[in-house]
């Protein structure tokens, strides 16, 4: 799908670009910076080592959330969109109107793996599409074309540099990473029935949002990546609800408060060769 047939479409029904950004973000395009984080549940007050954050909005209607924050180099826009792809989808396609360019996504994520633990960090080598709303973006036509269990990519360079930032914050703190390969799905009580035959694909870790993210992303031209960290373990019996330790619960929060933060304002402050 290409994006200038997105926004013709929307333009068909007498929208503008201006209209487009205050519909899926509540800001206005020029109050939107090039470095953004999207998250579909956590705020700002989670990473008080970001900077200094600011509720923005320039319109009322809008449940999406936004924040500036200050840091001590460039500024970013902070978004939280709610739980789901369809509605980071739209978030995120908005910003294609933007002058974003680098999108990091974080959020929690459940391993499928033993070798994973509660709060370690998991960095997407690539994410397979369990999603309904990628087949809005994928192709010009909604027949004849499927991407469902197809794989969806992050941005190459993005994700190398947030991985060499993640090796060096990991290594200091003594935390494990992994690298992902994740299923997108679009039901948290349905997923456990299918466990088995999601499993058989070969990824290591399922959560709901990076599959039409990815897509969204080369669809509108931004750099867009993802950082989670490990909330569940479903083949470990660690649950949302049972299972885990307050040490692993501890563990978590650390590593979401201390490192999160550091390897997201080092990842932005990497330069790419074709940003």
């Amino acid at each position: 799908m290409n994006y200038e047939k997105l926004l013709d479409g929307m333009k068909r029904f007498g929208s503008n670009e201006t209209d487009v950004c205050l519909h899926g973000l509540g800001l206005l395009p020029e109050h939107v910076h090039e470095n953004v984080i999207i998250a579909p549940w956590w705020d700002p007050s989670l990473f008080p080592a970001l900077g200094k954050a600011s509720p923005v909005c320039d319109v009322g209607f809008t449940t999406i959330q936004c924040w500036d924050i200050e840091t001590d180099k460039d500024p970013i826009t902070f978004i939280r969109t709610g739980i789901g792809a369809p509605v980071l989808v739209d978030a995120l396609l908005a910003l294609g109107v933007t002058r974003c360019r680098k999108i990091i996504f974080i959020g929690a994520i459940g391993a499928l793996s033993p070798d994973m633990g509660i709060g370690d960090i998991i960095i997407p080598e690539y994410s397979i599409c369990g999603d309904g709303v990628s087949r809005y973006i994928a192709y010009d036509s909604l027949s004849g074309n499927d991407c469902f269990g197809k794989k969806a990519y992050p941005d190459a360079e993005l994700t190398a540099a947030l991985k060499n930032c993640t090796k060096e914050a990991c290594s200091l703190h003594n935390v494990t990473w992994h690298t992902g390969r994740i299923f997108s799905i679009d039901t948290i009580f349905a997923q456990f029935a299918h466990i088995d035959e999601i499993l058989s694909l070969g990824v290591n870790a399922i959560e709901m949002e990076t599959a039409a993210a990815f897509l969204a992303g080369e669809v509108a031209g931004l750099k867009v990546t993802a950082l989670f960290n490990v909330s569940d373990n479903t083949v470990a019996n660690k649950s949302l609800v049972s299972g885990r330790s307050k040490e692993e619960l501890d563990y978590r929060a650390f590593v979401r408060k201390e490192l999160f933060p550091k390897i997201m304002l080092s990842a932005f402050s990497t330069e790419l060769p074709s940003v």
